[in-house]
């Protein structure tokens, strides 16, 4: 069903109709949310809204049509457009007619005010009106333009704004509705609505009425409706609603500078998301972008207090901790950014008010003292979707492991160094804890190889692993499908339902590590995929880490 046949049907139905004005597309999607069955495209506003001028035909048609245009757009219910006087004499109308309905419209509405126009409700402001004969030849000239048959052209007659007295106006009203108006507008500006339930009480013909109870706000809707007006359009307090909210919000903004004092009198970023259709942008990418990095988002969990590395991080988290001017997290967001990844989600916990950098969303776990990597993960939960990466906030890494890390087609995959085959002797006696890994097929130690495309499947992964039956150590990065993403979210909605007591590692839940996570996607038979590297990182978990990364990373 088309726009105008909607508002056919909303006409024919007993009863009056509401339209409400806006003066932009995001007011009209507010307007519909709000179960208003109209929108009224409003002149006076989109006039003071676009470009804050006053409503006296400073705008021409094609500015006031493309802001229409775009109202029409946002919305599924019918709108009608405020055309002052037709933009100019009886041919202007018909262009404007053509134009209006080519773009959806689902009705216009003409005033008899000469060119150009004086907004009816300026106090004080010279009042001239086309004459009879004129502005019923633009109601001719419009009906004989419109193409849509439902297509609707409201008369308005100003003759009560000018005070030239009810028989002028019911004289305009008829010759209009003679010349194939489908309903006439009779504006007022008197305090009450008297003078309108007058006009409509001696109103003699099937014509329905409009009425824009502006200026005299004190009648009910229903009054109106009993008395047989058809069409109320509230016009112009969305925009005098928004003016108030700016102007409280920008008043405490000037008063406090800080941006806290106005969340009371604002909506949440998530409501604007909602609006504008950020989901359905992202569902949109999601089918139509090819895959690639672009569509990878990075988790970083860095909730940690740092404590094996104090007292460098007495003030600040590790990721923020410097080598050679610039800090971890910074040299992560470098080398992310390289392959082509700039959505990057931060875990916040200890001194994180510390953690700002531009460019990144960020989520707290606040229990950061009490609770494991797990906990952090999942306080990002509404992030883990599509393809993920996920990295410890205190490793260093050289683009091409990411680079092949991002090549894996697996649901689940996890960057694992082999060096370790070579290295347990001396890394053992450091008693730091390993996140060490077993895999199926595993290298053989000091025999040089080459680290294939081909994967390996894991088998156990942990600090606890024996180290004499490890074949890798874990880096802290792993990359989840879109798939991979949903079992994750799936077997952590089940344990927290669930699990009681130990957690494989842990001693319970909530304070698991993310290997733990990955031992019990092995268990319930979730292949873990292992993506070979050979050295190309570093931890930063120890001073004795921190010394080795300034002394090892470059300028």
């Amino acid at each position: 069903m088309t726009k105008s046949a909607k508002l056919r049907a909303h006409l024919r139905r007993p009863g009056a109709v509401l339209a409400v004005g806006a003066h932009d597309a995001l007011s009209a999607k507010l307007v519909e949310a709000a179960g208003i069955p109209v929108v009224w495209a409003s002149s006076f506003t989109v006039s003071a809204a676009q470009r804050a001028m006053p409503d006296v035909n400073l705008l021409t048609m094609t500015e006031n049509l493309e802001v229409a245009r775009h109202i029409n757009d946002a919305v599924s219910v019918p709108v009608i457009a405020d055309c002052d006087n037709g933009y100019g004499n009886a041919i202007n109308v018909i262009r404007t007619v053509e134009e209006y309905e080519k773009a959806g419209i689902a009705g216009i509405s003409i005033e008899d005010n000469v060119f150009p126009k004086r907004c009816s409700l300026y106090p004080g402001v010279r009042r001239e009106l086309a004459t009879v004969a004129e502005h019923a030849g633009k109601v001719r000239a419009a009906k004989r333009a419109q193409r849509d048959p439902d297509f609707v052209v409201i008369a308005r007659t100003e003759a009560l704004i000018a005070g030239w007295g009810m028989p002028e106006a019911l004289k305009r009203a008829h010759a209009y509705a003679d010349a194939g108006a489908d309903m006439i507008l009779m504006h007022s500006k008197a305090p009450t609505a008297a003078e309108v339930l007058e006009f409509v009480g001696r109103w003699d013909r099937d014509t329905p009425i409009v009425v824009v109870p502006t200026l005299y706000p004190s009648v009910r809707f229903e009054e109106l409706q009993a008395a047989g007006v058809k069409l109320v359009i509230f016009a112009n307090q969305v925009l005098r609603g928004a003016v108030r909210g700016m102007q409280t919000t920008l008043e405490v903004l000037a008063r406090t500078r800080h941006l806290d004092a106005v969340t009371p009198h604002t909506v949440a970023l998530e409501e604007i998301y909602r609006l504008v259709g950020v989901s359905e942008f992202k569902a949109y990418e999601a089918e139509f972008l090819p895959s690639g990095a672009d569509q990878v988002r990075a988790v970083i969990i860095a909730a940690g207090s740092g404590k094996s590395l104090l007292p460098l991080t007495q003030d600040r988290p590790t990721c923020l901790l410097e080598i050679k001017g610039r800090t971890i997290l910074e040299r992560q967001l470098e080398t992310l950014r390289a392959c082509g990844i700039y959505d990057v989600v931060v875990v916040r916990g200890y001194r994180k008010e510390k953690l700002q950098l531009p460019g990144l969303r960020y989520y707290d776990n606040d229990r950061y003292d009490e609770t494991g990597e797990l906990y952090s993960l999942f306080a990002a939960e509404p992030e883990l979707q599509g393809r993920l990466l996920f990295l410890y906030a205190d490793i260093l890494f050289d683009q091409a492991v990411l680079e092949k890390l991002l090549r894996s087609k697996a649901d689940v995959a996890i960057a694992v160094d082999r060096s370790w085959l070579d290295h347990r002797e001396r890394l053992l006696p450091l008693s730091k804890p390993m996140d060490l890994v077993v895999t199926r097929n595993a290298p053989q130690p000091h025999h040089r190889f080459l680290p294939s495309e081909d994967m390996d499947t894991v088998l156990r992964v942990g600090q606890w692993v024996p180290p004499e039956e490890a074949n890798g150590e874990f880096i802290g990065m792993a990359l989840f499908s879109e798939r991979g993403c949903h079992r994750l979210r799936e077997i952590w909605g089940r344990l927290r339902t669930t699990s009681v007591g130990p957690f494989h590692e842990a001693d319970a839940l909530e304070r698991g590590s993310f290997t733990d996570l990955l031992q019990e996607l092995i268990d319930q038979d979730e292949p873990v995929s292992c993506v070979n590297v050979y050295k190309g990182w570093l931890e930063v978990d120890t001073f004795e880490d921190y010394q080795r990364a300034w002394a090892e990373v470059k300028e």
